[in-house]
C-alpha cells in the first residue's frame, strides 16, 4: 500500500555528532534510515515497501560535503552530488571513468540531488558508480559514536543488497588514490536508452602497460552481472604481465565468463549479458592499444 507522506516522521540533525548519536539511539531498533538526496525514497514510498521507519535527513550536514585534493588522492564527502562531480575540472582530469559514470546516472534533475554515498549505500547491483569506484580501488570511509573505519571498497558488499555497514554508522566520505601514471580509464554503461534507465550491464576499468610493454596494472569493475559489484579477478589474472595480441584478449574474454554470473530479469536475459560484457571488455583492450584486436 503506498504510504502517505504525512505519516513520515523526518529528523533533520544538527550537525554530524547528532547525527551519530541518532544513529547509535536507534541502532537496536532500525527504526531510522539516513537519506540524503532520497532520489529512490519516493519510489519506496510509492510501492509499498516503507514499513514505518523514520528517516534522518543528513542533507544539510556541511561536513559530509566537499571534494578535496590531497597528496595521494581525491576525498570526496558523502553529499558529493553527480553533478558536482561531472562539473570538477580536476576529477574530469585524474578521474575521467568516474565523471562518465556521473553523467549517465538517472538525468540531470537526479543528477543534482543523488549523492555518491547514496548510491554506494543503496548497494544495486547494477549502480552506476559502483564499478567505477571498485576499478579504481577506492576507500570508503564510515563513523558511528564507537569510532571511524576506513573500509576498502573491493570487502564492502557481502550479498545482494548487503553491505559491511554496522547499523549505527554512517558513510562520511570515499577516498579514491590517484591512477598510477599512464593508467588508461574506462567506461561503458549498456542499457535501454542513455538516461534514466538501469544498467543491463555496467563495466569500468583502469589498466597500464609497463615500459616492457606488458600489462603491468589491470582493475575490472562490473556491475549488473552478478548479486553485487564484483572486480573481475580471473579477468584481471590472465592479462596481467601480457602484452597486446588478440589472444591476450580472448583469454582474458574467457577468464571473464568465470568472475561474472548474470541472471535474467525484466531488463535483458544471462546470455546477452555474458555477450556484452565481453565485448565491453575487448572494447576496453582495444581503446588501450589497438594491438589487442590483431593477431
Amino acid at each position: 500500500m503506498r504510504a502517505a507522506l504525512s505519516t513520515i516522521a523526518v529528523e533533520r540533525p544538527r550537525d554530524l555528532a547528532h547525527a551519530l548519536r541518532r544513529m547509535s539511539a536507534e541502532a537496536a531498533n532500525g527504526r531510522l534510515t539516513p537519506i540524503a538526496g532520497g532520489t529512490d525514497l519516493l519510489v519506496y514510498l510509492n510501492a509499498g515497501t516503507h514499513d514505518g521507519r523514520g528517516f534522518l535527513d543528513l542533507w544539510g550536514l556541511a561536513e559530509l560535503s566537499g571534494i578535496r585534493s590531497g597528496r595521494a588522492g581525491v576525498t570526496l564527502g558523502a553529499l558529493t552530488t553527480f553533478s558536482e562531480i561531472r562539473e570538477h575540472a580536476g576529477l574530469a582530469r585524474r578521474f575521467p571513468a568516474l565523471v562518465e559514470a556521473a553523467a549517465v546516472v538517472g538525468a540531470r534533475q537526479i543528477q543534482n540531488r543523488a549523492t555518491l554515498a547514496g548510491n554506494i549505500a543503496n548497494a544495486s547491483p547494477a549502480g552506476d558508480s559502483l564499478p567505477v569506484l571498485m576499478a579504481l580501488d577506492a576507500v570508503v570511509h564510515a563513523r558511528s559514536t564507537r569510532g571511524a573505519r576506513a573500509i576498502p571498497f573491493g570487502t564492502l558488499y557481502h550479498g545482494y543488497r548487503d553491505l559491511s555497514l554496522a547499523p549505527d554508522e554512517l558513510i562520511t566520505a570515499v577516498e579514491i588514490p590517484f591512477a598510477r601514471p599512464k593508467s588508461r580509464q574506462f567506461f561503458r554503461k549498456v542499457g535501454t536508452r542513455l538516461a534514466q534507465s538501469i544498467s543491463k550491464v555496467v563495466m569500468a576499468g583502469v589498466l597500464r602497460l609497463g615500459g616492457d610493454g606488458r600489462v603491468d596494472h589491470v582493475r575490472l569493475g562490473w556491475g549488473s552481472v552478478a548479486p553485487v559489484t564484483l572486480l573481475a579477478a580471473h579477468a584481471g589474472e590472465a592479462l596481467m604481465g601480457v602484452k597486446p595480441s588478440r589472444a591476450a584478449a580472448a583469454r582474458a574474454r574467457a577468464a571473464l565468463m568465470l568472475d561474472i554470473a548474470p541472471i535474467d530479469d525484466i531488463r535483458s536475459d544471462r546470455d546477452y549479458r555474458l555477450a556484452v560484457a565481453g565485448n565491453l571488455l575487448e572494447q576496453f583492450l582495444r581503446a588501450v592499444d589497438p594491438r589487442f584486436a590483431r593477431s
